[in-house]
């Protein structure tokens, strides 16, 4: 439960039709694996106290005595643990039977929440009979309890020590209705739900039901346990495959397989759940009582939770191939539109751009040539300007110059090496101090260039710089941080590779593809300092760190807020293959000084189009102070143990 995450189980137990005796042992020898699997919330199948298909038995009084009884067995053995448990049974109340889900912990049953929704189509004639339950919730006396027990749809399970842990129910059907009830729970407060069903298997059912739950819980912010019934029914009409889902925030992360009754084991991150509500504000949350809702209390032992879900240290770039490349097609298309629109509503008809042979200006410029072709623009009113100076290596000047030459672009050279050293001499600054001056000076003069060429053409010039060093000031103040345009301004560093790389495999054009391979296969600088013997000198993931570990930190800190402690936790996980635990502490710490230190650069930032989930404009996704202080996120780094 540490930092937000709650370890929860969705399980099918076996079981044996109307043999409550046997489905009570088997759904306690599942309750005692997830205790040792130090599971917190333990989700069971719909009825499967009796089994689902009962039938007309579910009107016999022996079998609902005997489910009331084997329940109250369940709920009393529960004492000697915390994990919530929700498991399903048949229950008579008032001379009507519903179908409900029963709620237990340290011995004390806190509720019974009945099914909403009761279908009554052929393979699923349940009106014959139970009784449609509703939100107002009143107490019941339960055979075996001594105590009246809360009963409605109405009722939220509340845990009293870990902060926004709410827990709302309901039952299979309910989630394919129109207006699930878990959609009035989510809105009360409710950040997991719970789901215990009895979901035939139909060819195809299973994406459909895969789907379903993914979106329920992305629709509602939450995290969603859906438990379904499996081997163990009756097979007279129907086969029941035991498909358990774990989601969370329209994520799968936990499914079992098919046809093999299992228990399916993960982590709900409660507060990047509660982060992403906070920013929506159209999640309109109320408390609880003002929706009508009672709450029931529990209380968990506090404990670290052991993360065992996967965490992506690629959050930006797709892992699946087929994905990736759909993705890099979007962004590609969303760059060359809103470029697009620019030089339309300026009404130019040239660009000016730089190219270095780098990964960021190749970018920029595949993006300016789509933008053109878009417009009915001829390629060759794109003005690239490369400008060699003291670092440029023979392997970019060539890759920069055939890279236009492939593209159609209007090939433009201008040295800037004896410009530079008239400006050092103007300043006083010695060209053997390779200081940031010597650096900037450099990036500067290729700005004041390219300005200048684009008032001559009447022309746009184009940004190149990437997200992720605009994340780090990694950017020369007035220098490539302003352009009129700034295509790339939110594209991380780790998919402008893949980018590239999309647009070489699928250009169709072998010389372009041979570039851009090349291109990708050289490491990212920005040539400022001298070569050594012809090769790149000065690389930039020596000095800021590397770009895998800071695109993986911004996502998590932009998109969630997540504290640093938490994200070095989460950054170990993703990472333990790849850096020891030192050199990713060493730059998280880079990483937020850099951060909170280099916003004055971002605050002045050009246009640009938003292409993800995050970005860094100051007129929408980050309106930061610059002068804001890092000792908080810093002092907190400091307390995490290495």
């Amino acid at each position: 439960m540490e930092q937000g995450f709650i370890k929860v189980a969705a399980v099918t137990p076996d079981i044996k039709v109307a043999d409550c005796y046997y489905n009570r042992c088997s759904i306690q020898k599942e309750i005692d694996k997830c205790i040792k699997e130090k599971v917190k919330i333990a989700v069971f199948p719909e009825l499967c106290m009796t089994g689902y298909t009962c039938g007309d038995l579910f009107l016999q009084d022996t079998l609902l005595r005997s489910a009331m009884h084997e329940l109250s067995i369940l709920v009393a053995d529960s004492n000697n643990s915390d994990m919530l448990c929700i498991v399903g049974l048949p229950i008579a109340v008032s001379a009507r039977l519903y179908n409900v889900a029963a709620v237990f912990q340290k011995g004390r049953l806190l509720g019974f929440v009945p099914k909403t929704h009761i279908p009554n189509y052929s393979e699923f004639y349940e009106m014959r009979h139970f009784e449609k339950g509703r939100k107002e919730v009143c107490e019941i006396n339960a055979a075996g309890f001594d105590s009246p027990v809360p009963f409605g749809t109405g009722i939220l399970f509340e845990c009293c020590n870990i902060k926004d842990l709410i827990i709302g129910v309901e039952i299979c059907e309910d989630v394919w209705a129109p207006m699930p009830p878990s959609g009035e729970h989510a809105l009360a407060g409710a950040v997991i739900i719970a789901n215990i069903s009895a979901s035939d298997e139909t060819t195809g059912k299973d994406k459909y039901r895969r789907e379903l739950i993914s979106n329920q819980s992305a629709r509602l912010i939450a995290g969603y346990i859906y438990a379904d019934a499996g081997e163990g029914e009756s097979s007279t009409d129907l086969v029941f495959a035991g498909h358990n889902i774990i989601a969370e925030n329209g994520v799968c992360i936990a499914e079992s397989e098919r046809f093999k009754n299992s228990c399916i084991i993960s982590e709900i991150d409660i507060g990047k759940l509660v982060s992403e509500r906070r920013r929506i504000k159209s999640f309109d949350v109320v408390l609880p009582e003002q929706a009508g809702y009672q709450t029931v209390k529990f209380e968990f032992e506090t404990e670290n939770t052991e993360i065992t879900r996967y965490i992506d240290p690629t959050p930006f770039v797709p892992g699946i191939k087929s994905e990736r490349d759909k993705r890099c097609n979007e962004i590609l298309n969303i760059q060359a539109m809103g470029l697009k629109k620019r030089l339309d509503h300026t009404g130019c008809s040239n660009a000016v751009i730089g190219i270095s042979g780098g990964l960021d200006s190749t970018l920029a410029l595949l993006v300016t040539a789509k933008a053109f072709d878009y417009a009915g623009i001829p390629r060759e009113n794109i003005c690239a300007v490369t400008m060699p100076c003291f670092g440029t290596t023979d392997r970019t000047y060539n890759n920069a110059v055939e890279l236009i030459k492939c593209l159609g672009a209007s090939f433009n050279e201008i040295d800037i090496k004896e410009a530079v050293k008239v400006h050092f001499d103007d300043i006083g600054q010695e060209e053997d101090n390779h200081d940031v001056t010597y650096e900037n000076s450099q990036a500067r003069e290729r700005t004041q260039i390219l300005m200048d060429i684009a008032n001559i053409k009447n022309a746009l010039v184009v940004g190149t710089g990437d997200m992720s060093e605009l994340a780090l000031g990694w950017a020369t103040y007035n220098g490539d941080h302003m352009s009129m345009y700034g295509v790339n301004s939110s594209v991380p560093k780790t998919l402008v590779r893949y980018l590239v790389l999309y647009y070489a495999e699928t250009s169709g054009d072998n010389k372009l593809k041979e570039v851009l391979m090349d291109i990708l296969d050289t490491p990212v600088s920005p040539e400022l300092l001298p070569a050594v013997e012809g090769k790149i000198s000065q690389k930039t993931e020596d000095i800021v760190g590397p770009y895998e570990l800071h695109d993986f930190f911004l996502y998590y800190v932009m998109r969630f807020g997540f504290s640093p402690s938490k994200i070095y936790r989460l950054a170990k996980l993703a990472f333990a293959e790849a850096y020891d635990n030192e050199t990713i502490y060493k730059w998280l710490n880079v990483f937020y000084k850099r951060f909170f230190a280099q916003q004055f650069k971002r605050s002045c930032l050009p246009d640009g189009p938003k292409v993800g989930s995050v970005a860094l404009s100051p007129r929408g996704d980050l309106r930061m102070p610059s002068d804001a202080s890092a000792s908080l996120w810093l002092k907190e780094l400091e307390t995490v143990t290495l």
